[in-house]
């Protein structure tokens, strides 16, 4: 009887808690403007949210409780529920950093850098970082004349990752590092209106020309590419591996928490058919999760819930074991992949750039595909995720916030996880008629050899459901003088054959590509006209994000543009902004 009467008391309790519950709503802001990224939390709990782009937040708390506001770079702030629903809160610069010496940049006064896993030296006001995030080196594309090199051949990129991680770095107040930008990453980022693919192929093909907003003397081309979209009920099932890094790099909050947040998010979308293994790896490698039906969503949640972050990182040795898993589970016809979330930072095993290279080359050929999910700032490896991404038949992504969680797995699920066309190659050749000279925009690391176009056993990029890719070049056409263009040696065996019946034509664009279980290419050509057209929305902005990578790598190629011609193009290019991801970078180039 007393049992009874004690859980009735309970069960009131907790109705009236819940009663009492009530949705605090609020904008987060610094003195000068709003700040994406923060993190609200319910004193005590693990209840939690962070600010949207807008700097906007929701979360739902009992009158009485104590929400902390926290941001890199300023003073914590505590604020109780009251009677009130709306809490807006505005952060103070935190002078206990007032100087920050970060070794790989040099020193930089009142600028708000992370010291999360670094080597600290704190000195009075001063804190000296060893700051170990690392890029691959990347060397600009210049120009090239067309006589001498009339085919331009490269891989597709779909990555996204450098964009979300440039956001981060100006959020935070950091200087950009040259190498950290990747300019078709960041055009990729977003999408544009290119139309679904009617045929049998599995994408369409968007091209235009327009005036180069930066040159007057040149013409930007645009090649679109847009994945055919298919519904998440009407995806293949899935056999996936989660692949955590549980080292103790992984401890901080922009770490193992989020992450363990960001995969909550795919967990609840998972159906029947799909089936989850969890692997992690810190000291070693271990199985914490057999394949698991994601009707059994809770279990799956529960066994995220007790990932805990210790030891160093064996990632070799947590490859190995996913991939062991996953191979073990095939599913025909079907979805296989592993999904790797971790800061990159392997140094245990097989842990250097061209190891895990060759490791990755090898597992691909079960057919398994690889996503890289990159997490933390201070240690990031994006060199080594990005190899593992690009060998592994995969996508790399960089997760800041919840907001990009809920982009890569939200918004973009079935792209981040099913692939429709592999090794995609794009080939173009310039009409001589037309064309003196082109310089490819971006894709330093994607480029191919011109016969590497027709040899299928060259590995390319995928392409995901729904997923577009964007690429530009700007042409300096025939009859302009560029001092971009340095002169070639006579040629004494190439023929000046008559182009007459060409004379229209700009450019032919060639695309090859596999289905996903295929060896064999499949080839598409469309020829493009010499005709110059107004640019469109999507090609404005297109271009103001290519502008703001090259002033952020300090291009020659700029010529005299500034901060006011991006957002400019920009503006112009923001008309159909749904999601608010375009006025966010508007901020971003404002912010810089």
């Amino acid at each position: 009887m007393f049992k009874k009467i004690t859980l009735t008391i309970l069960f009131f309790s907790a109705f009236l808690m819940q009663g009492q519950m009530k949705t605090i709503t609020g904008i987060v802001s610094d003195d000068s403007d709003v700040l994406p990224g923060v993190t609200i939390l319910e004193k005590g709990t693990t209840n939690g949210t962070e600010t949207n782009f807008d700097g906007k937040y929701s979360i739902k708390v009992a009158k009485g409780a104590v929400l902390v506001f926290s941001f890199v770079g300023m003073k914590t702030v505590e604020k109780k529920v009251g009677d009130i629903t709306t809490i807006n809160v505005i952060l103070e610069n935190d002078n206990v950093l007032d100087e920050v010496v970060v070794v790989s940049y040099g020193v930089s006064k009142k600028k708000f850098y992370s010291t999360s896993s670094a080597t600290r030296i704190r000195s009075r006001n001063k804190v000296t970082v060893e700051n170990r995030d690392s890029y691959g080196k990347r060397n600009e594309n210049i120009f090239k004349r067309v006589q001498g090199s009339p085919l331009s051949t490269f891989s597709i990129d779909v990555d996204k990752a450098a964009y979300s991680n440039i956001r981060r770095l100006i959020n935070a107040g950091s200087k950009v590092p040259k190498d950290a930008v990747k300019i078709e990453e960041m055009i990729n980022y977003f999408d544009y209106d290119y139309p679904q693919p009617k045929g049998k192929h599995p994408f369409s093909i968007t091209t235009d020309v327009v005036g180069t907003p930066w040159n007057v003397k040149t013409k930007l081309v645009r090649i679109g590419l847009k994945g055919k979209e298919y519904k998440q009920d009407k995806l293949p099932a899935s056999n996936l591996t989660f692949l955590i890094d549980v080292s103790g790099s992984m401890g901080e909050s922009n770490k193992l928490p989020l992450l363990k947040k960001a995969f909550k998010l795919l967990t609840n979308q998972l159906r029947e058919k799909d089936k989850v293994a969890i692997v992690v790896y810190a000291a070693a490698a271990g199985v914490v999760l057999e394949p698991t039906s994601g009707t059994y969503k809770e279990k799956i949640i529960t066994a995220l819930n007790n990932l805990e972050a210790g030891g160093s990182t064996a990632g070799g040795e947590g490859i190995e074991l996913a991939y062991k898993l996953a191979e073990k589970n095939f599913v025909k016809n079907g979805n296989n992949r592993v999904i790797l979330a971790t800061d990159g930072d392997f140094n245990v095993g097989a842990s250097d750039n061209d190891a895990m290279e060759k490791l990755i080359e090898e597992k691909r050929k079960s057919g398994v595909f690889l996503s890289v999910l990159g997490f933390g700032y201070g240690n990031y490896q994006d060199d080594k995720l990005e190899i593992l991404a690009d060998k592994g038949n995969g996508n790399h992504a960089y997760i800041d916030t919840m907001q990009e969680a809920q982009k890569v797995f939200g918004k973009e699920f079935g792209g981040t996880l099913y692939t429709i066309a592999k090794d995609v190659k794009i080939q173009v050749e310039f009409n001589p008629k037309k064309v003196q000279g082109y310089r490819l925009i971006g894709y330093e690391n994607r480029l191919l050899n011109a016969e590497d176009f027709v040899d299928d056993t060259k590995d390319a990029g995928e392409l995901g459901s729904g997923h577009t890719v964007t690429a530009l070049y700007e042409v300096i056409p025939i009859g302009v003088k560029s001092k971009y263009l340095k002169n070639l040696p006579k040629l004494k065996y190439v023929k000046n054959q008559s182009l007459e019946k060409y004379s229209e034509e700009l450019f032919t664009v060639k695309f090859r590509y596999k289905k996903p279980s295929s060896s064999v290419s499949k080839e598409i050509i469309k020829v493009v006209k010499d005709e110059t057209k107004e640019a469109s929305a999507d090609m404005n902005f297109a271009a103001s994000v290519a502008l703001f990578g090259m002033q952020l790598q300090k291009s020659k190629f700029k010529n005299r543009s500034k901060k006011k011609d991006v957002l400019k193009l920009a503006s112009l290019g923001s008309v159909n902004d749904k999601e608010g991801y375009r006025k966010e970078f508007i901020r971003l180039v404002k912010a810089y």
